[in-house]
């Protein structure tokens, strides 16, 4: 095997291998969403006024304030970044910004520089330095189990930190507190060495203990003047910026997940034969797909959420803000060759083996195009709801965006019972060219071209 191109099973093995296996039709369905998001022009504002609920009491004027960035596609994030660093030097201080994203980027300073740069967060939109290394320093231990704690060193020789972070349900565990700012200090801000530690220690006691236990023993070691916490609405627009101080990291996140839970998006129906997902990437979801929407968790200490039950998921590509790095790629069953001529193996590897997860790091079977994915997966799932008129499928163009999909037949008709959902293109035959979906991305994200 000389290349990449060479693990894709062509189409004509696929069809020839699967036999007849008639195609579902595919139509449009869309969620019907009330929400009530910040306005974009008020974005800014509303972060430079959360930075007001912030202690810096005892940094002394001029000093340093280094503002923590994370890898995930978090809405209006370079105007979130941008309102802080312009708050805290309104104050009186000096602010940096450094990536805290743990082992993303490869694992090198300046690969995590580029994905602040691919979010939009570079020196010129937010108005200051960013400094990004991979150097961490071992700041204590926490007092339950010994377990060592590090910290961006660059953040560490800082007066203060603040966290910018969304908060919202984890992939791969849950507790009180889960995806969000304690998270961040934890993960993020440990960097490759201290994500690898924390994540070693979860695999047997779980991250829904380990997160809080080593928070704790970084805002006791660190000057930590709080953190800006966001969340987001189905829509994937931010609904709440607030300024948390660290005497409510633990307890205030905790009830800004609620409210996360309320507002995140999910698949509409509970049971489906095949889920065709077009893009998965680090920017979507920390497991490349949220499987709180796909319903399988990566690591093998968790178990699986109850819902949804998903027979056959295809993945279709890579975003490029992920930069080759496919985490969470063996949830797929089948992939498109595409997504594999993106995938870089190293840095999926290391995210792998940072979160002690690399199971799901496996490269599921590639296929050379659409329909011999969509063929190879229909023809896998059984006979109950085998037919074309009664296989439940639906498209997505990611786990983050879900407010319009394409739907078979079979699901189009529920969704005409349904108040919360209303159909918007009615089914017709999917149409090809040379093997590939004609019809874009269900639901592209505003301002981009569909794929």
């Amino acid at each position: 095997m000389d290349t990449l191109d060479d693990l894709v099973v062509p189409e004509e093995t696929v069809l020839e291998a699967c036999g007849d296996t008639p195609l579902p039709e595919f139509g449009l369905i869309e969620r019907v969403w009330s929400t009530d998001p910040v306005p974009n022009d008020r974005v800014e504002s509303a972060a430079a006024e959360a930075v007001e609920s912030l202690d810096f009491d005892d940094v002394p004027e001029g000093g340093e304030v280094a503002v923590g960035a994370g890898s995930r596609g978090i809405a209006n994030l370079p105007s979130i970044v941008r309102g802080v660093v312009g708050a805290v030097r309104d104050a009186g201080y000096d602010p940096f910004v450094f990536p805290a994203m743990g082992s993303h980027g490869g694992a090198t300073g300046e690969g995590q520089r580029e994905m602040l740069e691919s979010l939009g967060v570079t020196e010129d939109a937010i108005g200051c330095e960013i400094r990004s290394s991979m150097e961490v320093v071992r700041v204590g231990e926490t007092d339950d189990r010994g377990v060592p704690v590090y910290a961006d060193a660059n953040a560490a020789a800082a007066d203060a930190i603040v966290p910018v972070n969304r908060i919202k349900p984890h992939t791969t565990f849950s507790g009180d507190v889960e995806s969000g700012l304690s998270k961040m200090l934890v993960i993020g801000m440990g960097k490759q060495r201290g994500a690898k530690v924390a994540h070693e220690w979860a695999v047997d006691w779980s991250l829904s203990e380990m997160v809080p236990e080593i928070a704790s023993t970084l805002l006791e070691a660190l000057p930590i003047a709080g953190g800006i916490a966001i969340v987001e609405d189905q829509h994937h627009e931010t609904a709440i910026v607030e300024g948390v101080p660290p005497s409510g990291f633990l307890d205030r996140e905790a009830a800004l997940l609620d409210r996360a839970y309320e507002l995140m998006p999910s698949l509409p129906f509970e049971e489906l034969e095949l889920l065709v997902v077009d893009r998965m990437g680090k920017d979507v979801s920390g497991s490349g797909m949220d499987t709180n929407v796909v319903g399988r968790i990566p690591h093998f200490y968790e178990p699986d959420p109850e819902t949804p039950e998903i027979k056959r998921i295809f993945t279709r590509s890579l975003t490029a803000a992920t930069h080759g790095n496919a985490a969470g790629l063996g949830n797929a069953d089948f992939v498109h060759g595409d997504l594999v001529s993106e995938w870089n193996p190293t840095p999926t590897l290391i995210n792998g083996l940072t979160a002690s997860a690399v199971r799901v790091q496996a490269l599921p079977p590639a296929v050379e195009t659409d329909r011999a994915g969509l063929v190879a997966a229909l023809s896998t799932i059984g006979v109950e709801h085998a037919g074309p008129e009664s296989a439940r499928v639906l498209r997505a163009t990611d786990t983050q965006r879900l407010e319009r999909l394409h739907a078979s037949e079979a699901l189009v008709e529920r969704a005409r019972e349904r108040d919360d959902l209303r159909v918007i293109q009615e089914p017709e035959p999917i149409d090809f060219e040379d093997g590939e979906l004609t019809a874009p991305s269900p639901d592209t994200p505003r301002g981009e071209r569909a794929d």
